[in-house]
């Protein structure tokens, strides 16, 4: 099973920035993309960014311009730097991996916890 632990969150002002992290480990499987939703109150959760083992990346409308994914594959790890922050950013960001495991067919999606973005106006 895929182990996620993100940091990174926290409070900042508009038009601050903010660099989230996200370290996947554990065993039996191969990572295809490690990817960031949000989910704010009230909301459902949406895509935000992705960024697959190929180093290709893919953005939400929203955040294209604002925030750059980048990931280091020998250290199964991604980051989600967010500029021009708006209060509409304000979430909980979620880390999610597609990944391939050994003992099943198909990728499967896991979850971070989730960190806490708040962008006061």
């Amino acid at each position: 099973q895929v182990q996620l632990v993100e940091s990174g969150g926290g409070l900042v002002q508009a038009g601050g920035s903010l660099k989230l992290s996200c370290a996947a480990s554990g065993s039996g499987f191969r990572i295809i993309a490690m990817g960031w939703y949000r989910q704010a109150p009230g909301k459902q959760r949406e895509f935000v960014a992705t960024f697959t083992m190929r180093n290709t990346t893919d953005y939400a409308d929203l955040v294209k311009g604002r925030f750059t994914i980048s990931g280091d594959n020998a250290k199964n790890t991604v980051y989600l730097q967010m500029n021009s922050l708006t209060p509409e950013d304000t979430a909980v960001y979620y880390c999610a991996t597609e990944s391939l495991y050994s003992d099943r067919k198909g990728p499967t999606q896991d979850w971070g916890q989730g960190t806490q973005v708040t962008v006061s106006s």
